[in-house]
């Protein structure tokens, strides 16, 4: 027989808003980035306005811990789902600001006509219409007089029935007054159980991730400090995309502005660099696993409530603790000479551009290493070589391209039990041996995509090697990655599409790609390459400069080798399109293993 581990209680939408105001249930979306377009908005205000349900809220209060003097207590209610719904409502009807994804700051208008009972996104023409109401949150102001409100109107459109506008403003601020079911888990509910909900209620959308359940948990805990650290995350987050929101913060948020954070993050206001701009998914990975040699953010979640893992009981201390050393980490994590170390490591090894950056999880877990391997006081230059491979690793294996806490999880539990160089050194030699160059390495390159991961760590090899571009004589792979540079195809695409007539996927193979100046890919165009190669060996032996600015054949010979091409090419040696490819990706392939053994 079973239990239900859960009450459903109708609450007044008035009600919900004032506990989120007064701190009862925590929301800390409403300070994070709000991720719906003003138009769902709208259409939740004409659900509540139409007396149509709304979806139920699902709440849990922090789990029964125990308490120094031996009592329990069950915390405040964390908000599980439905965050973006009572956010929506705090913005459309108490006229709160919001972040969007982008990071400004904007105040989502939501307009009512009263004479036809329907809503709509205010725009400039809305706004100057005197039979809309511009903005539904002067209807619900605290001030607010619904009798000025009808005389305004009704002055504005004196054909207009005042009482007829009347019963349309008054059904209009009665929406507070629906009823939002809150279905509320037992506070005894094990974090695994919870955890099993809030995936089950959130696998049909992405509206929230283990982090937003992590976030929310550190956002409700004001008696070891979570409410400021979830700031400082959040903010951290905003800073390293606008620096610009500094003063807005220092403004805004005086409590934080005093508090031991900002001082730590004040340098993001010089910094325009963009390699890496962690999310608050990745600051809680690097944060918690570096910190805990843990990486399940479940994990985070019942340590922050005080799990005992052995004896499965919440304990108050474990709590107090779990706290603190998060704390840490993240102070770590924010701390400038390590942010700026671990951004030049990987900036070192070729990847000199966030376009060259695949996934971050690579680069989280580069950055747990650079933790690690100062706690260990390993020497720096050993720490930039094992991170710089690890990275290189991890990047062309996909290692954190599937299930990544799953793997970290494994990564730190092994560096943990092992150490940081001993684990590292085998994991590199597993995972690339002499095989893998020559053998899978040149096999997984068949791929047309511009963006796998074995054409930026080429690209990101010719950067590192000091490469010059296909044909350039004095610029760079380099250069052409940091200001512009054309993907051009070596046997040109419409060659292959309208002459041979190949598909996408087999013209814009990566073994089909070089790197190459705007003005050197458009003087090629669309020549076959047993053209454009005799023109470039006739270019070699002084004649005339078609193609950038090399004139000697040594040094042509030596372009065409760091671009992986054969030499012979140039004395009529054309080979068939499909023998091409596989001749150069174990060229390629070479060219990386000579990259990966620099770093």
């Amino acid at each position: 027989m079973s239990t239900q581990r859960y009450s459903v209680t109708p609450h007044p939408i008035d009600t919900l808003l004032a506990w989120v105001k007064s701190g009862e249930i925590a929301i800390p979306e409403i300070q994070r980035p709000f991720v719906w377009e003003a138009t769902k908005v709208r259409n939740l205000l004409d659900s509540l306005f139409q007396g149509y349900p709304v979806g139920y809220l699902i709440a849990w209060r922090n789990p029964t811990v125990k308490l120094k003097d031996g009592t329990s207590a069950a915390g405040k209610r964390i908000l599980i789902d439905g965050q973006q719904r009572v956010t929506a409502l705090m913005a459309a009807l108490l006229g709160r600001e919001v972040l969007t994804k982008e990071y400004a700051t904007v105040r989502i208008r939501i307009a009512f006509h009263p004479q036809e009972n329907r809503f709509e996104v205010t725009n400039p023409a809305i706004a100057k219409d005197a039979e809309w109401i511009p903005d539904v949150a002067e209807v619900f102001a605290p001030s607010a007089s619904i009798f000025q409100l009808v005389s305004g109107y009704c002055a504005k459109n004196p054909q207009i029935s005042q009482d007829a506008i009347f019963a349309s403003i008054e059904r209009l601020r009665k929406i507070i007054n629906n009823h939002v079911g809150i279905i509320e888990l037992a506070d005894d509910l094990d974090i695994e159980t919870v955890t099993e909900i809030f995936i089950r209620v959130n696998s049909a959308g992405a509206s929230l991730s283990q982090a937003d359940f992590a976030m929310s948990k550190i956002a409700v805990n004001e008696t070891y400090g979570g409410n400021l650290l979830r700031k400082a995350i959040d903010y951290f987050c905003h800073l390293a995309v606008a620096p610009e929101f500094l003063p807005r913060i220092e403004k805004a948020d005086t409590e934080f502005a005093e508090s031991e954070f900002l001082p730590q993050m004040r340098w993001l206001k010089d910094v325009n660099d963009d390699l890496y701009d962690p999310t608050y998914t990745d600051m809680l990975r690097v944060a918690f696993t570096s910190e805990f040699g843990r990486g399940k953010l479940q994990d985070l979640v019942a340590l922050l409530s005080g799990r005992n893992f052995v004896t499965k009981q919440y304990e108050e201390a474990i709590a107090e603790a779990s706290f603190g050393r998060l704390k840490q980490g993240i102070l770590a994590f924010v701390k400038k000479a390590h942010f700026d170390r671990i951004t030049m490591i990987i900036r070192s090894a070729g990847f000199v551009t966030s376009d060259l950056i695949g996934g971050r999880n690579a680069v989280n877990f580069a950055y747990i290493l650079y933790l690690r391997g100062r706690a260990e006081s390993m020497h720096p230059d050993d720490i930039e070589r094992l991170v710089r491979r690890w990275y290189a690793m991890s990047v062309l294996r996909g290692r954190y391209s599937g299930n990544p806490e799953t793997t970290f999880d494994f990564d730190i539990r092994q560096i943990e039990t092992r150490g940081l160089a001993a684990y590292a050194a085998s994991v590199i030699e597993n995972e690339a041996p002499d095989s893998f160059w020559t053998g899978m390495l040149p096999q997984i390159m068949d791929t047309s995509s511009a963006r796998s991961p074995y054409f930026l760590c080429f690209k990101a090899a010719q950067a590192k090697l000091g490469d010059k571009g296909f044909l350039s004589r004095d610029i760079t792979v380099r250069d052409l990655l940091l200001n512009r540079s054309d993907v051009h195809h070596v046997y040109p695409k419409k060659h292959l599409k309208d002459g041979l007539g190949l598909p996408r996927g087999r013209y814009n193979q990566i073994a089909n790609f070089v790197l190459a100046q705007s003005e050197i890919n458009i003087g090629i165009g669309a020549k076959p390459p047993e053209v454009y190669f005799a023109e470039l060996a006739e270019q070699a032996n002084g004649g005339t400069k078609k193609y950038g600015g090399i004139d000697n054949l040594p040094e042509l010979e030596e372009n065409l080798r760091v671009s992986c091409l054969p030499a012979a090419m140039l004395a009529g040696e054309i080979p068939a399109y499909d023998d091409f490819l596989e001749q150069r990706r174990r060229r390629m392939a070479l060219r990386i293993k000579e990259w990966f053994d620099t770093l």
